[in-house]
């Protein structure tokens, strides 16, 4: 089989197969790295399997290269790698692992090639080539006993070995399974599936910081509906994310239903992956109709109702980002902001719109309106094209409207012309609650089109509040 091998690529591996053919110390290109090269795909991680002392082949490796990279090892696992050209490669000693039932740590030993092609988790991670035959201009003959090479060809995901063993061994392997269906659109072996699903409870020995970047990698797949979907069947998502289960089905009363919420978040999520690449925003697709389960209502005469649904989930966002260890300081309020107000554009095209709500919106998302829009058109998920159109003009007008208002009063980050500082000097107050009362009489004048947004009325409306709270000026 031939390989598209870039420049950098062709250098690293012809020097393993030079370390290789001087020492007899057998070494093979595996993994990952073989499978994104048949695939087209790029791949700057480069797995070398040795049949002895890995980190002494990596020493003698890095000595062929003028200025020699950095070598970091780790004597207690046998391994070693070093970063060359943005490629980072790995050496690791062949072997062979068992485990503890309450474990994903292996019990590791020496092994040959085949052992460490069988603890391997799926056939198209299992294929292995020697870097000689690349050294040597020879056709590469692929090391394949799992037909991990058919695998790719019919864009299937398989375990090498029972299903079963595999993922009980390291439940993590699950998510693997999912997250390659993802990102390559592929589909899973119904008996890997069903290995899936009857291992699923396995999930718990896994540390919540592996978990959310298996999960995250299915967010930032280019159809992540197509992992978390395999999530939800297989019950893997009931355990990692019950609040997102919650969301699925419909129930019915007196023949008025509503749609199935987790598949409509789905069909978003997968709207915003069009227009961008931000695993921040495709989380705020994610959680945008969070909290329906705990505010749906059926009110007679109307049907259901999920009020203030964006008010609470707002609320749930840092827990769930605790939970699952994401970032809390800037990325958590980010989410939580789009959250919060993803109704509001919706709500700007069914009324008439005023000057003075589209001041707020505005106001309130500031350097993220661009995002927010994005989300909301995102959300639009009728399968009556007439409304798609109607709704997707509908936001086209609240867009116009936007932009004539920022041009106009320049309300986006905005900040009151009068400060809190100017407020204490002017009454000689210290921090107290008549500064916050004046501050915000003064906002909401200002974003209500009360007063012009500038420092003259803004400070004389100062006076007349502080005069109004019985204030003195110093």
């Amino acid at each position: 089989m031939q390989l598209a091998l870039d420049t950098h690529e062709q250098l690293i591996i012809n020097k393993i197969g030079e370390v290789s053919q001087k020492t007899g110390i057998r070494a093979y290109v595996v993994g990952g790295f073989v499978r994104d090269k048949i695939l087209n795909r790029l791949c700057m991680d480069i797995d070398v399997v040795c049949l002895g002392d890995a980190i002494a082949f990596a020493e003698e490796t890095i000595a062929l290269f003028k200025p020699q990279p950095k070598l970091s090892w780790f004597k207690n696992f046998g391994t070693a790698h070093f970063n060359i050209n943005g490629y980072d490669v790995e050496f690791v000693g062949a072997r062979k692992e068992s485990y503890n039932r309450d474990s994903r740590n292996p019990i590791v030993e020496p092994g040959t090639l085949q052992d460490d092609q069988e603890r391997r988790d799926f056939t198209i991670n299992a294929l292995a080539f020697d870097p000689i035959d690349v050294l040597n201009n020879k056709e590469i003959h692929l090391l394949d006993p799992f037909q991990g090479v058919v695998d790719l060809q019919s864009k299937l995901i398989r375990t090498p070995l029972e299903s079963h063993k595999t993922f009980s061994d390291d439940p993590l392997r699950m998510m693997r399974a999912i997250r390659f269906a993802s990102q390559l659109g592929f589909t899973i072996h119904s008996e890997t599936v069903l290995g899936i699903t009857e291992t699923a409870e396995r999930i718990s020995i896994i540390s919540q910081e592996r978990i959310t970047d298996e999960f995250n990698k299915i967010l930032l797949s280019p159809k992540p509906s197509i992992g978390l979907d395999l999530l939800y069947k297989t019950g893997v998502l009931k355990l990692i994310f019950p609040d997102l289960v919650e969301l699925a089905g419909a129930e019915y009363i007196d023949g008025k239903g509503h749609k199935d919420n987790f598949y409509h978040t789905l069909q978003v999520l997968d709207n915003i992956c069009v227009n961008t690449q931000s695993l921040w925003l495709r989380w705020a697709a994610l959680l945008h109709d969070i909290a329906k389960p705990a505010t749906k209502r059926f009110e007679n005469g109307t049907g259901w109702t999920f009020h203030g649904h964006e008010v609470v989930g707002g609320r749930m966002v840092p827990k769930i980002f605790q939970r699952f260890k994401l970032p809390l300081h800037e990325e958590m309020k980010y989410v939580r902001k789009l959250v919060e107000l993803h109704l509001r554009p919706i709500s700007l095209t069914k009324e008439e719109i005023t000057d003075s709500a589209i001041r707020r919106l505005l106001f309130d998302a500031g350097n993220d309106l661009e995002d927010l829009m994005t989300l909301c058109e995102a959300d639009i998920t009728s399968k009556n094209e007439n409304k798609v159109k109607r709704y997707r003009a509908n936001f086209e007008l609240v867009r116009e409207r936007l932009k004539e208002v920022e041009e106009k009063d320049k309300i986006r980050n905005w900040q009151p012309p009068v400060t809190g500082e100017m407020i204490m000097e002017v009454f000689g107050l210290p921090p107290c609650r008549e500064v916050g009362i004046i501050k915000t009489s003064i906002r909401e004048a200002i974003l209500d089109g009360i007063i012009e947004n500038n420092y003259d009325a803004a400070y004389e409306m100062m006076l007349k509040e502080g005069e109004r709270l019985g204030l003195k000026r110093k």
